[in-house]
């Protein structure tokens, strides 16, 4: 399969997994503090899996290449969410009235999304099975971030419809980034160290930045290091055989 055609597939059923997050919401409007602690624990184990079997794609590349890449995937994330006003936003105050808070965490999943576009796409230039891995692995990671979502939008009088609406809308940058991702590299191959360093870069820098510390705002540190690892373990355990090491870019 062409490696354009491939990941925009593979990036579209990753975003439209979005629309499960919401399904708690069906029956209870408000979703208890734990339930959200859990979701981001879920979602930063799934992550964080999927960042160490991106760092491993690069053991038979350019690894000082694939570290510089790292560092920009970190200045990246801090630098969207400084400019855009968002560094300090906590994505779990359901009973906030700022008229502007719904769109801020809106657009911090946004900005999320893109960088978990960017690891999609490496992943389908180092092999199509690795790939449809990593995708995987963000459309598990999509499901509990949009129930996190989900409860700031419900919570503001959203209709639930719309929220699943506006969770998938919100992961659109995650399919325009992996495009963008397999059209460079293929144009410049050696570009493909620096996308899986900057994948793996900003995936552990969100998840210890922002996924964590939310967690354990809402729940105790033993339960959500224990969600988070057993998540991470299986994500890890999965992926030792999808590819990752291949030929491919």
């Amino acid at each position: 399969m062409d490696p354009a055609l491939a990941v925009l597939l593979l990036s579209s059923i990753a975003a439209a997994m979005s629309t499960a997050g919401v399904l708690p919401l069906v029956r209870r409007p408000h979703v208890p503090r734990l339930t959200i602690g859990w979701a981001h624990a879920l979602a930063a184990g799934a992550m964080l899996g999927a960042a160490f079997v991106l760092m491993t794609a690069t053991r038979d590349r350019n690894l000082d290449v694939a570290a510089l890449g790292a560092l920009l995937g970190i200045a990246f994330v801090r630098f969207t969410h400084m400019a855009s006003g968002t560094e300090d936003l906590d994505l779990d105050r359901v009973d906030e009235s700022s008229e502007t808070y719904g769109y801020k965490v809106l657009l911090v999943n946004a900005f999320h999304s893109a960088s978990e576009g960017v690891a999609i796409g490496a992943a389908v230039m180092v092999s199509l099975p690795f790939g449809v891995f990593v995708a995987l692995s963000m459309a598990v990671h999509n499901v509990p971030e949009a129930t996190a979502l989900g409860a700031v939008l419900r919570a503001r009088g959203v209709r639930l419809r719309h929220a699943a609406g506006l969770a998938v809308v919100s992961n659109v940058p995650q399919i325009l980034m992996a495009v963008v991702a397999v059209a460079l590299i293929q144009a410049a191959p050696s570009l493909l160290p620096w996308a899986l360093g900057f994948a793996f870069g900003a995936l552990v820098y969100l998840v210890l930045a922002e996924h964590l510390p939310e967690s354990y705002r809402k729940a105790g540190h033993t339960t959500i290091a224990l969600v988070t690892i057993v998540a991470m373990g299986i994500v890890v355990l999965i992926g030792g055989g999808s590819g990752g090491g291949g030929g491919g870019g």
